[in-house]
């Protein structure tokens, strides 16, 4: 009940207070919705920010009218991000088996093998591409083809499968070159496996332990003789054993998006010759019989 002398003046400095409070309430509506997500970045990074989504999506610039160009370009420049990812992982695994952090490689190393499957997968948004759509845009491609791409180029290094005429399509970009020519005489993934397993005491010809790291592997009976003496006893050697088991997951993953990228080429171009100069499908086909950790393999038979 109000006082015959009118309202208390508690109630009057509280209504007094009343606008203020709506006003910061309004403000808040304004700021974020209902479940409390901010929705004013005029003062914050945001999402965009953070990816600079405005740069990675601005770099799409078909050179055609064609419809699919899109496809083509979107489906190569994700793949060049994974592709960057896995490079991050594999040198940071590699650099880890070379000081024996083996539990941080073979997360790195499954994370790669995950990648791949990506990689993988891509090819078949890529295979909705038909003929007639691919003739379309081919003209624009110019000489350009993924032949070129130095970061695979990298990746292939890494692996082992190492090539020094690699280096020529880079020629014409000196700061790209000297990455790709580092990544040549880096040892690979594979050689620092196997300087490992001579750390743990497991006997492996010295020639494979100190050799010219721009030359591809070349499997060696020593080699799979100490690989077998892993496999026969993982209880006794589990890190190494885990190590070869995770070295497996890579080369079938890899195997996968080879095979992959050999059959959708076929399905899109047929035996057209790559834009790039090579031979197209019998260029891909010849990569199938690349064996990347070759005593991996052929233990398997000897177990």
């Amino acid at each position: 009940m109000t006082p015959p002398d009118g309202p208390d003046p508690a109630d009057r400095a509280s209504d007094a207070s009343d606008p203020s409070d709506a006003d910061r309430e309004r403000e808040r509506d304004l700021r974020t919705d209902r479940d409390g997500a901010q929705l004013d970045f005029s003062a914050d990074m945001s999402y965009t920010d953070y990816l600079h989504l405005d740069a990675v999506l601005g770099a799409q610039h078909p050179l055609s009218d064609a419809h699919d160009e899109l496809l083509f370009i979107v489906q190569h420049q994700t793949s060049e991000l994974w592709m960057k990812l896995m490079l991050h992982e594999l040198s940071a695994a590699t650099d880890a088996i070379a000081v024996d952090e083996f539990h941080r490689a073979f997360k790195m190393l499954s994370r790669v093998s995950r990648i791949m499957e990506q990689l993988v997968h891509a090819w078949d948004v890529l295979a909705t591409m038909t003929p007639p759509e691919y003739s379309a845009i081919r003209p624009a491609l110019g000489r350009s083809s993924g032949f070129q791409s130095w970061q695979y180029r990298c990746i292939e290094f890494a692996a082992g499968n190492k090539s020094a005429v690699m280096l020529q399509p880079h020629e014409h970009r000196p700061e790209l070159h000297a990455i790709v020519d580092a990544a040549l005489r880096r040892p690979s993934l594979y050689d620092e496996s196997l300087r490992a397993l001579a750390r743990r005491g497991v006997d492996v010809p010295a020639e494979r332990l100190e050799r010219d790291w721009t030359q591809p592997y070349e499997a060696h009976p020593g080699v799979e003789a100490a690989w077998l003496e892993v496999y026969r006893d993982p209880d006794r050697h589990w890190d190494l054993y885990q190590l070869g088991e995770e070295l497996a997951d890579l080369e079938d993953a890899f195997r996968l998006w080879r095979f992959r990228h050999v059959t959708t080429v076929e399905r899109v171009i047929g035996f057209r010759r790559g834009t790039g100069g090579t031979s197209g499908v019998g260029y891909l086909r010849a990569m199938l019989d690349v064996v990347l950790f070759p005593e991996i393999w052929s233990l398997r038979t000897s177990l």
